[in-house]
């Protein structure tokens, strides 16, 4: 009879195929809405860190972040720099989960890089509430993810640490997918507000149409996507 090898790569394409199909079908089965949901807090996370992190990186201010309950959520900003620090702000909050998913799914390569991932996403998740979050959505979920996630970095077995990593990165991974008719508008609807969408405020920016800030969204996504599970593919754990 053929077995999988522990830590071997037929194991990891199989949990990560397992994570994949977890993200996108536990919405459609009984109660997964309700599992799912603090996961799309999640990503909104990711998104909207994706915004405010590439503000500080451009010499702008990061002022606060906001999640909703309906799952969606936007990051302020005071801009001080001009159209090409709005546009790669702008461009920041779609590449944030692949930029998040990517370096999870390459910590999930190796044992060594397991526990102190955990802890650094969750020493994030309550220093952004901490910081910047302002609202009772964020507040609640984000630092129960966060002890999940130290609870699994110090107490979980190895198999959990990996998965965890593996499906918290398919999550940021996938997120693209589930973010298409968002990329492809000019504007969305969020908190019950009309507001340009990323890729419309780069069209303003830039002057190109919002489709093709789209294409080249889709683009870099998947091509650090891409890039990570081809490397953490080539280890055995």
């Amino acid at each position: 009879m053929y077995s999988v090898r522990p830590g071997s790569q037929e194991e990891q394409i199989g949990r990560l195929i397992l994570s994949a199909m977890l993200v996108l079908f536990l919405p459609a089965i009984p109660l997964g809405n309700y599992l799912i949901y603090p996961f799309v807090i999640l990503s909104t996370w990711y998104h909207e860190m994706g915004h405010g992190l590439t503000a500080l990186i451009t010499g702008n201010q990061f002022e606060m972040l906001v999640l909703n309950s309906d799952g969606s959520g936007y990051a302020a900003s005071r801009i001080d720099g001009g159209v090409f620090d709005r546009a790669l702000i702008a461009m920041g909050g779609p590449l944030g989960p692949s930029v998040i998913g990517a370096l999870l799914i390459l910590a999930s390569s190796a044992r060594k890089y397991w526990k102190p991932a955990l802890l650094a996403l969750a020493a994030a998740l309550v220093l952004s509430t901490l910081i910047w979050v302002r609202s009772v959505i964020g507040w609640a979920v984000l630092p129960l993810i966060a002890a999940a996630l130290a609870w699994t970095a110090w107490r979980g077995d190895d198999w959990l640490k990996r998965f965890a990593l593996q499906f918290l990165g398919m999550l940021g991974a996938l997120s693209m997918f589930s973010d298409l008719n968002y990329l492809f508008s000019e504007s969305s609807v969020v908190g019950g507000q009309v507001m340009a969408s990323d890729t419309g405020t780069m069209e303003a920016a830039l002057f190109l149409p919002h489709w093709v800030w789209a294409v080249l969204i889709i683009a870099i996504s998947g091509l650090m996507i891409g890039a990570s599970l081809k490397y953490a593919l080539n280890r055995e754990g």
